[in-house]
Protein backbone atom coordinates (compact mmCIF):
# COMPACT_ATOMS: atom_id res chain seq x y z
CA UNK A 1 0.00 0.00 0.00
CA UNK A 2 1.22 3.38 -0.73
CA UNK A 3 0.59 6.15 1.79
CA UNK A 4 -0.10 9.39 -0.36
CA UNK A 5 2.37 12.22 0.57
CA UNK A 6 1.49 15.28 1.67
CA UNK A 7 3.05 18.12 -0.04
CA UNK A 8 1.72 20.49 2.47
CA UNK A 9 2.24 19.22 5.05
CA UNK A 10 5.92 18.83 3.76
CA UNK A 11 5.98 22.42 2.91
CA UNK A 12 5.13 23.71 6.60
CA UNK A 13 7.67 21.29 8.19
CA UNK A 14 10.28 22.66 5.40
CA UNK A 15 9.12 26.16 6.12
CA UNK A 16 9.38 25.80 10.54
CA UNK A 17 12.66 24.18 9.93
CA UNK A 18 13.97 27.24 8.01
CA UNK A 19 12.91 29.54 10.92
CA UNK A 20 14.72 27.39 13.36
CA UNK A 21 17.73 27.57 11.70
CA UNK A 22 17.65 31.41 11.05
CA UNK A 23 16.50 31.96 14.80
CA UNK A 24 19.41 29.42 16.06
CA UNK A 25 21.68 31.10 13.32
CA UNK A 26 22.02 34.65 14.36
CA UNK A 27 24.23 33.75 17.80
CA UNK A 28 26.42 31.58 15.61
CA UNK A 29 26.92 34.01 13.04
CA UNK A 30 28.01 36.68 15.44
CA UNK A 31 30.00 34.65 16.92
CA UNK A 32 31.98 33.52 14.29
CA UNK A 33 31.87 37.32 13.12
CA UNK A 34 33.54 38.21 16.47
CA UNK A 35 36.66 36.35 15.53
CA UNK A 36 37.58 38.91 13.12
CA UNK A 37 35.26 42.00 14.12
CA UNK A 38 34.82 43.88 17.29
CA UNK A 39 31.62 45.48 18.21
CA UNK A 40 29.70 47.27 15.45
CA UNK A 41 27.03 45.17 16.63
CA UNK A 42 24.02 46.96 15.10
CA UNK A 43 25.89 47.53 11.90
CA UNK A 44 26.18 44.02 11.60
CA UNK A 45 22.28 43.12 12.43
CA UNK A 46 21.65 45.59 10.04
CA UNK A 47 23.44 44.08 7.69
CA UNK A 48 22.20 40.47 8.19
CA UNK A 49 18.69 41.92 8.28
CA UNK A 50 19.36 43.30 4.42
CA UNK A 51 21.20 39.79 3.45
CA UNK A 52 17.84 37.44 4.71
CA UNK A 53 15.49 40.60 3.01
CA UNK A 54 17.31 40.46 -0.57
CA UNK A 55 18.02 43.77 -0.95
CA UNK A 56 21.26 45.71 -1.58
CA UNK A 57 23.17 47.99 1.62
CA UNK A 58 24.95 51.44 1.38
CA UNK A 59 27.65 51.25 4.11
CA UNK A 60 29.09 54.52 5.31
CA UNK A 61 32.15 55.03 7.40
CA UNK A 62 35.71 56.56 7.52
CA UNK A 63 38.37 55.03 6.35
CA UNK A 64 40.16 51.86 8.55
CA UNK A 65 37.01 50.71 10.36
CA UNK A 66 37.21 47.37 8.78
CA UNK A 67 33.95 47.72 6.48
CA UNK A 68 35.82 45.66 3.73
CA UNK A 69 36.61 42.97 6.71
CA UNK A 70 33.22 42.47 7.68
CA UNK A 71 31.66 42.44 4.49
CA UNK A 72 34.06 39.55 3.26
CA UNK A 73 34.05 37.97 6.55
CA UNK A 74 29.99 37.56 6.34
CA UNK A 75 30.83 35.92 2.99
CA UNK A 76 33.01 33.05 4.27
CA UNK A 77 30.45 32.30 7.02
CA UNK A 78 27.13 31.78 4.11
CA UNK A 79 29.80 30.65 1.99
CA UNK A 80 29.00 33.01 -0.75
CA UNK A 81 31.68 33.80 -3.68
CA UNK A 82 32.75 37.55 -2.62
CA UNK A 83 34.29 40.00 -4.69
CA UNK A 84 35.67 43.34 -4.12
CA UNK A 85 35.61 46.25 -6.66
CA UNK A 86 37.40 49.40 -6.17
CA UNK A 87 36.03 51.62 -7.74
CA UNK A 88 38.44 54.75 -9.00
CA UNK A 89 37.54 57.90 -11.66
CA UNK A 90 38.84 55.85 -14.59
CA UNK A 91 36.83 52.55 -13.96
CA UNK A 92 34.70 51.22 -16.98
CA UNK A 93 31.00 49.66 -17.18
CA UNK A 94 32.97 47.01 -18.95
CA UNK A 95 35.58 46.86 -15.92
CA UNK A 96 32.56 45.59 -13.43
CA UNK A 97 29.59 43.88 -15.89
CA UNK A 98 32.71 41.97 -18.34
CA UNK A 99 33.58 42.55 -22.04
CA UNK A 100 33.38 40.43 -25.38
CA UNK A 101 36.84 39.79 -26.67
CA UNK A 102 37.58 37.90 -30.17
CA UNK A 103 39.03 34.34 -29.12
CA UNK A 104 40.42 31.31 -31.16
CA UNK A 105 38.53 27.86 -30.74
CA UNK A 106 38.26 24.83 -32.85
CA UNK A 107 35.64 26.30 -34.80
CA UNK A 108 37.30 29.68 -35.70
CA UNK A 109 37.48 32.82 -34.04
CA UNK A 110 34.41 34.27 -32.32
CA UNK A 111 33.46 36.57 -29.71
CA UNK A 112 33.22 35.06 -26.66
CA UNK A 113 32.25 37.14 -23.54
CA UNK A 114 34.68 37.10 -20.65
CA UNK A 115 32.76 37.84 -17.67
CA UNK A 116 33.66 40.61 -15.12
CA UNK A 117 33.90 40.55 -10.96
CA UNK A 118 30.28 41.50 -10.75
CA UNK A 119 29.61 37.49 -11.17
CA UNK A 120 29.61 36.80 -7.68
CA UNK A 121 27.06 35.74 -5.10
CA UNK A 122 28.29 38.84 -2.55
CA UNK A 123 29.81 42.16 -4.53
CA UNK A 124 31.26 44.76 -2.36
CA UNK A 125 31.80 48.22 -4.54
CA UNK A 126 34.31 50.15 -2.33
CA UNK A 127 34.09 53.83 -2.35
CA UNK A 128 31.19 53.86 -5.11
CA UNK A 129 31.04 57.38 -5.28
CA UNK A 130 34.49 58.05 -6.55
CA UNK A 131 33.34 56.97 -10.12
CA UNK A 132 31.67 58.47 -12.39
CA UNK A 133 28.16 57.89 -13.29
CA UNK A 134 28.14 55.94 -16.24
CA UNK A 135 30.02 52.86 -14.68
CA UNK A 136 28.11 53.58 -11.22
CA UNK A 137 24.56 52.99 -13.48
CA UNK A 138 26.18 49.60 -14.33
CA UNK A 139 26.45 48.36 -11.39
CA UNK A 140 22.91 50.08 -10.18
CA UNK A 141 21.57 48.09 -13.31
CA UNK A 142 22.73 44.69 -12.24
CA UNK A 143 21.14 45.69 -8.82
CA UNK A 144 18.08 46.23 -9.85
CA UNK A 145 17.94 43.56 -13.01
CA UNK A 146 20.34 40.77 -11.27
CA UNK A 147 21.22 40.64 -14.91
CA UNK A 148 23.83 42.17 -17.27
CA UNK A 149 23.99 42.96 -21.05
CA UNK A 150 26.90 43.01 -23.68
CA UNK A 151 26.71 42.68 -27.09
CA UNK A 152 23.09 42.76 -27.43
CA UNK A 153 22.94 39.24 -25.10
CA UNK A 154 21.77 39.63 -21.56
CA UNK A 155 23.79 37.02 -18.52
CA UNK A 156 22.15 36.30 -15.61
CA UNK A 157 23.58 36.97 -12.59
CA UNK A 158 23.99 33.95 -9.86
CA UNK A 159 21.49 34.18 -7.60
CA UNK A 160 21.90 34.88 -4.31
CA UNK A 161 23.17 38.43 -5.66
CA UNK A 162 24.05 41.40 -3.06
CA UNK A 163 25.65 44.39 -3.31
CA UNK A 164 27.38 46.14 -0.62
CA UNK A 165 28.51 49.75 -1.19
CA UNK A 166 31.08 51.55 0.92
CA UNK A 167 31.01 55.25 0.56
CA UNK A 168 34.09 57.75 1.99
CA UNK A 169 31.80 60.68 4.20
CA UNK A 170 35.15 62.27 4.00
CA UNK A 171 37.40 63.70 1.20
CA UNK A 172 34.10 64.83 -0.81
CA UNK A 173 36.24 66.68 -3.26
CA UNK A 174 36.31 65.03 -7.18
CA UNK A 175 33.42 62.42 -6.40
CA UNK A 176 30.46 61.86 -7.81
CA UNK A 177 27.98 61.29 -5.47
CA UNK A 178 24.97 59.05 -5.88
CA UNK A 179 21.65 60.85 -7.20
CA UNK A 180 18.32 60.30 -5.07
CA UNK A 181 17.21 58.11 -7.74
CA UNK A 182 20.09 55.26 -7.36
CA UNK A 183 20.44 55.80 -3.63
CA UNK A 184 16.70 54.61 -3.39
CA UNK A 185 18.10 51.19 -4.95
CA UNK A 186 19.38 50.62 -1.72
CA UNK A 187 17.65 49.61 0.91
CA UNK A 188 19.81 50.54 3.90
CA UNK A 189 22.81 53.13 4.75
CA UNK A 190 24.27 51.48 7.36
CA UNK A 191 26.49 53.81 9.31
CA UNK A 192 30.06 52.39 10.97
CA UNK A 193 31.46 55.00 13.34
CA UNK A 194 34.32 54.64 15.56
CA UNK A 195 34.63 52.25 18.14
CA UNK A 196 34.71 52.82 21.92
CA UNK A 197 38.42 52.90 23.35
CA UNK A 198 37.83 49.44 24.94
CA UNK A 199 36.98 48.02 22.01
CA UNK A 200 39.96 49.80 19.62
CA UNK A 201 42.13 48.63 22.54
CA UNK A 202 40.77 44.93 21.81
CA UNK A 203 40.94 45.58 18.08
CA UNK A 204 45.10 46.92 18.11
CA UNK A 205 46.02 44.04 20.76
CA UNK A 206 44.17 40.90 18.45
CA UNK A 207 45.65 42.36 14.76
CA UNK A 208 49.18 42.53 16.34
CA UNK A 209 49.45 39.38 17.88
CA UNK A 210 48.91 36.83 15.05
CA UNK A 211 46.75 35.52 12.94
CA UNK A 212 42.91 35.32 13.82
CA UNK A 213 41.01 32.32 14.07
CA UNK A 214 39.68 31.07 10.62
CA UNK A 215 36.07 31.65 10.46
CA UNK A 216 33.95 28.55 9.84
CA UNK A 217 31.10 28.20 7.13
CA UNK A 218 27.80 27.95 8.45
CA UNK A 219 25.06 28.33 5.72
CA UNK A 220 25.12 27.99 2.41
CA UNK A 221 23.68 30.10 -0.75
CA UNK A 222 20.87 27.89 -0.92
CA UNK A 223 19.27 28.42 2.44
CA UNK A 224 20.19 32.39 1.92
CA UNK A 225 17.54 32.20 -0.80
CA UNK A 226 15.36 30.13 1.73
CA UNK A 227 15.53 32.73 4.38
CA UNK A 228 14.09 35.37 1.79
CA UNK A 229 11.30 33.33 0.77
CA UNK A 230 10.81 32.81 4.97
CA UNK A 231 11.07 36.10 5.38
CA UNK A 232 8.23 37.57 3.20
CA UNK A 233 5.71 34.78 4.67
CA UNK A 234 6.04 36.53 8.35
CA UNK A 235 2.90 38.23 9.03
CA UNK A 236 2.22 41.73 9.81
CA UNK A 237 -0.78 43.63 11.11
CA UNK A 238 -2.26 46.10 8.26
CA UNK A 239 -2.24 48.60 11.21
CA UNK A 240 1.66 48.21 11.05
CA UNK A 241 1.92 48.72 7.31
CA UNK A 242 -0.17 52.10 7.64
CA UNK A 243 2.81 52.85 10.19
CA UNK A 244 5.33 52.07 7.61
CA UNK A 245 3.46 54.20 4.98
CA UNK A 246 2.72 57.12 7.47
CA UNK A 247 6.49 57.32 8.48
CA UNK A 248 7.80 57.49 5.13
CA UNK A 249 5.06 60.36 3.95
CA UNK A 250 5.48 62.20 6.55
CA UNK A 251 9.24 62.48 5.46
CA UNK A 252 8.04 65.00 2.12
CA UNK A 253 7.61 68.46 2.74
CA UNK A 254 4.37 70.62 1.37
CA UNK A 255 2.37 67.57 1.84
CA UNK A 256 -0.91 67.14 4.20
CA UNK A 257 -0.10 66.26 7.15
CA UNK A 258 3.46 67.29 7.13
CA UNK A 259 4.98 68.45 10.07
CA UNK A 260 6.44 71.98 10.48
CA UNK A 261 9.75 71.21 10.67
CA UNK A 262 10.30 68.72 7.81
CA UNK A 263 8.92 71.53 5.85
CA UNK A 264 11.42 73.84 7.46
CA UNK A 265 14.43 71.60 7.02
CA UNK A 266 13.49 68.89 4.31
CA UNK A 267 13.98 69.61 0.49
CA UNK A 268 12.69 66.10 -0.50
CA UNK A 269 11.35 62.88 1.42
CA UNK A 270 11.46 59.43 1.10
CA UNK A 271 9.12 57.51 -1.51
CA UNK A 272 7.16 54.63 -1.45
CA UNK A 273 10.17 52.33 -1.22
CA UNK A 274 11.00 53.32 2.49
CA UNK A 275 7.57 52.03 3.35
CA UNK A 276 8.55 48.66 1.33
CA UNK A 277 11.74 48.17 2.63
CA UNK A 278 10.74 49.36 6.41
CA UNK A 279 8.17 46.16 6.57
CA UNK A 280 10.42 43.76 4.60
CA UNK A 281 13.33 44.44 7.09
CA UNK A 282 11.10 44.47 10.16
CA UNK A 283 9.77 41.07 8.99
CA UNK A 284 13.79 39.74 9.16
CA UNK A 285 14.33 41.29 11.83
CA UNK A 286 11.12 40.03 13.49
CA UNK A 287 12.49 35.96 12.61
CA UNK A 288 16.09 37.19 13.63
CA UNK A 289 15.04 37.85 17.39
CA UNK A 290 12.43 34.49 17.21
CA UNK A 291 9.61 36.44 17.18
CA UNK A 292 6.19 35.11 15.51
CA UNK A 293 5.40 38.34 14.06
CA UNK A 294 5.92 42.08 13.26
CA UNK A 295 5.35 44.88 15.91
CA UNK A 296 5.99 48.50 15.88
CA UNK A 297 9.50 48.33 17.87
CA UNK A 298 10.74 46.40 14.42
CA UNK A 299 9.61 49.41 12.02
CA UNK A 300 10.78 51.94 14.69
CA UNK A 301 14.56 50.29 14.89
CA UNK A 302 15.22 50.26 11.27
CA UNK A 303 13.49 53.89 10.63
CA UNK A 304 17.29 55.58 10.51
CA UNK A 305 19.05 52.99 8.09
CA UNK A 306 15.98 52.90 5.70
CA UNK A 307 15.70 56.56 5.43
CA UNK A 308 18.97 58.14 5.73
CA UNK A 309 19.79 58.04 2.16
CA UNK A 310 16.10 58.69 1.51
CA UNK A 311 15.79 62.38 2.78
CA UNK A 312 17.88 65.60 1.70
CA UNK A 313 18.02 68.27 4.02
CA UNK A 314 18.07 71.68 2.54
CA UNK A 315 20.90 74.65 3.10
CA UNK A 316 18.54 76.19 6.44
CA UNK A 317 18.98 72.38 8.19
CA UNK A 318 22.80 72.69 7.37
CA UNK A 319 23.16 76.16 8.53
CA UNK A 320 20.86 75.35 11.93
CA UNK A 321 22.93 72.39 12.76
CA UNK A 322 20.13 69.97 11.63
CA UNK A 323 21.26 66.01 10.98
CA UNK A 324 18.97 64.07 9.03
CA UNK A 325 19.35 61.85 11.74
CA UNK A 326 17.78 64.25 14.57
CA UNK A 327 14.91 64.64 11.73
CA UNK A 328 14.44 60.58 11.41
CA UNK A 329 14.10 60.29 15.32
CA UNK A 330 12.08 63.24 15.62
CA UNK A 331 9.33 61.27 12.74
CA UNK A 332 9.69 57.97 14.80
CA UNK A 333 8.89 60.04 18.25
CA UNK A 334 5.91 61.31 16.17
CA UNK A 335 4.80 58.53 14.78
CA UNK A 336 4.99 57.15 17.94
CA UNK A 337 2.44 59.04 19.55
CA UNK A 338 4.21 62.43 20.63
CA UNK A 339 2.56 64.47 17.99
CA UNK A 340 4.26 67.41 19.48
CA UNK A 341 7.51 66.15 18.47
Amino acid sequence: MVTPVDSKSDSKAIERQTVEQLQQGRSRILAELSKTIVGQHQAIEQILICLFSGGHCLITGAPGLAKTLLVKSIAQVFQLRFQRIQFTPDLMPADITGTEVLDTTSEGRRMTFVRGPIFANMILADEINRTPPKTQAALLEAMQEHQVTAGGVKHVLDEPFFVLATQNPIEMEGTYPLPEAQLDRFMFNVVIDYLPEDDEVKVVAQTTSGQSEPLTPLFTGDDVRRFHEIVRKVPVAEDLVRKAVQLAASSRPRQKGTPEFVDQWVNWGAGLRAAQNLILGAKARTLIHGRPHVTAADIDALALPVLRHRILLNYRAEADGTTVEQVIQRLVERGSGNKSA
